[in-house]
């Protein structure tokens, strides 16, 4: 054709767009691969990419020395938070699990390897790492592509290296709380049939598998009560209480415990020491208490302080800077609130708190220390040890503490901070609150113990019947019918303890003696009795004395009943135990206490011939 660049009288082997130029090499594909591979997963290729087929010398110069390119592949990756940058690699990582690894170690050693685990425990402990842990355990080939499962995963392999990072096709990580229907797990029913593509065992790791809807549960009992051989179920949940017990009986539990606060500050202060950072151990040691018992949650506030740490001091994490971020109370000053509670001092105690709260120590945190000091103080005094503490000034003041409360005090404080709090949380004004829930505890510090104060108050009401007793006996003018009323007392023991208690107990509760000589008595009932009891009175008296009684009964006059004289003397006692100032101080610091007798004893006969 005319326009061919032959006929143009051009050389064949020329393009009209050529320019001459040379051209620059372009990237293979293995390097292109690795490049997506560094930009998604952040991590360099251990080894350089192998060069293409017939590769332009200038390529192969560039792909020679393979720790060149690493370099800068660092310095430009994003920050990683310390919660993903130190998760656990290996089993020995893994902190303060070691029964379950234990038991993980000695199952994979004798080949009794179960199908179903499930990983519980409260948040950041490491369940969702131990899961990926133990998915590279039994897929772990070893460096030369020949060893089995181990409790010890080489992170060489590229199984370990693809479960690490979160791309290796045979094993499956699922998130439950976004995958909660019978559809998701019917995916999973009909994958498990198809062996696994690369890897010794297909492991599906669910996550927060509480989640799941019923229908999903019921769905997967089948599969999880008998999975293939080449299936291993992996379950995390924060929530096992949730689990159906059908799925709880297929799979074998693992309970996960909260970290110690003293091995996560020793874990901290490795974290630090990786990078670079200078702490002190106070400030770690708030960290750990902080994080509960979680390893995820304190390292992100390491983080968060360690961003807070003031550059001009060389970045070193300190206790001022960490309480500060953490709003919590500085330990001197809650020592002097106690101390300003136990003297009494309430203006002292309203000026601390106030100067806490400027400080941006929030009232809850305030009650919460000073409950978490008298919780040290009595365990110091339980243990009869030095107190637990960083500095050798808490030690001394809680060692004098624990030597001079006692016990009863210390629970005391507790009940009433214990209040307090749940009155400070639930309140409008926390700040008023605390306030309030304080001087209450000041005002309460100094009363007696509640064991002394009984005893105290059983004394007085002795000392007050038998004071009441001798003025009754003695007192001038006294008729001969109180005369004869003791002897009434004594004559209706003598008939009780004849055997007559139906008639004792109504003579105690509901005669009033007119007059009482050998022989004869004349009575008067007290309101609410029915009946007339004058023959059983007369028979057990003439059977008691074996002299014929003449009884007679009247309306109206007549001593108190032996009851009616008990109640009296017992509210005489009451009126003097409420009238003395203990008592006193113990119902203005209680409005709503009130005095309960140990034993109330009703008088059977009273009820049996009432109405």
């Amino acid at each position: 054709m005319g326009d061919s660049p032959t006929d143009a009288g051009e050389n064949a082997g020329d393009l009209p767009w050529d320019t001459g130029e040379e051209e620059e090499p372009k990237p293979s594909a293995a390097e292109l691969e690795a490049e997506g591979q560094a930009a998604m997963f952040g991590d360099a290729p251990a080894e350089p990419p192998a060069a293409a087929p017939g590769p332009a010398p200038p390529a192969a110069t560039d792909a020679s020395p393979p720790a060149q390119p690493a370099a800068p592949a660092d310095a430009n990756q994003p920050y990683r938070v310390l919660a993903r940058k130190y998760r656990p690699q290996t089993f020995s990582q893994l902190i303060g699990q070691e029964p379950m690894v234990r038991t993980l170690a000695n199952a994979i050693e004798r080949d009794r390897l179960a199908h179903a685990f499930l990983m519980t425990g409260v948040r950041g402990v490491g369940k969702t790492s131990t899961a990926r842990l133990v998915a590279k355990a039994l897929n772990c080939i070893g460096p030369d592509g020949q060893g089995g499962p181990t409790i010890d995963p080489c992170g060489v392999c590229e199984p370990c290296r693809a479960i690490a990072e979160g791309r290796h096709i045979d094993v499956i990580e699922m998130d439950a709380a976004s995958h909660t229907g019978v559809d998701d797990v019917r995916e999973i029913i009909e994958a498990v049939r198809y062996a696994a593509v690369s890897a010794r065992y297909k492991i599906y790791i669910i996550d927060e598998v509480h989640m799941l809807s019923r229908n999903a549960f019921n769905a997967l009992l089948k599969t999880l009560e008998e999975p293939p051989a080449h299936v291993k179920f992996l379950f995390a949940t924060t929530e096992v209480d949730k689990l159906p017990v059908t799925v709880l009986s297929r799979t074998q539990r693992f309970d996960l415990r909260r970290i110690p606060a003293e091995l996560l500050q020793s874990h901290f202060a490795w974290v630090c020491e990786q990078e670079g950072v200078a702490a002190e151990p106070e400030a770690l040691h708030m960290i750990a208490a902080a994080a509960e018992g979680s390893v995820r949650d304190g390292l992100s506030i390491l983080d968060q302080a360690i961003a807070h740490a003031d550059l001009g001091e060389d970045g070193k994490v300190t206790a001022e800077r960490v309480r500060d971020m953490l709003g919590l109370a500085d330990k001197s000053a809650q020592r002097r609130l106690l101390g300003t509670i136990l003297e009494g001092d309430a203006k002292a105690l309203l000026s601390g708190v106030f100067d806490q709260y400027a400080l941006g120590v929030e009232p809850l945190a305030l009650m919460r220390g000073l409950m978490d000091l008298v919780h040290r103080i009595t365990v110091a005094q339980i243990g009869r040890a030095e107190p637990n503490a960083p500095s050798a000034e808490e030690r001394a003041a809680l060692a004098e503490w624990a030597g001079r409360l006692s016990a009863g005090q210390l629970h005391r404080l507790w009940q009433l901070l214990l209040k307090g709090y749940d009155e400070v949380r639930q309140a409008p004004d926390p700040l008023v609150s605390a306030q309030m829930a304080l001087l209450r505890v000041l005002h309460a510090a100094d009363l007696p113990d509640p064991g002394k104060l009984a005893k105290k108050l059983d004394e007085m009401a002795a000392s007050g019947v038998a004071a009441s007793s001798a003025g009754g006996e003695g007192a001038p003018g006294s008729s001969p019918a109180a005369t004869a009323a003791m002897d009434w007392q004594a004559l209706v023991e003598r008939v009780d303890a004849a055997g007559a208690l139906r008639v004792a107990q109504t003579m105690r509760d509901w005669v009033r003696p007119i007059e009482l000589a050998q022989g004869r008595l004349v009575y008067a009932l007290a309101p609410g009795f029915v009946g007339d009891p004058a023959g059983e009175f007369r028979d057990a008296l003439s059977k008691l004395t074996g002299v014929r009684w003449e009884v007679e009964q009247r309306e109206t006059g007549g001593e108190p009943s032996l009851r009616e004289r008990e109640e009296a003397a017992k509210a005489q006692a009451e009126a003097e135990m409420r009238a003395h100032p203990l008592v006193e101080a113990a119902f203005e610091a209680f409005p709503e206490a009130e005095l309960v007798e140990d034993a109330d004893i009703q008088p059977a006969g009273r009820q049996a011939r009432h109405g």
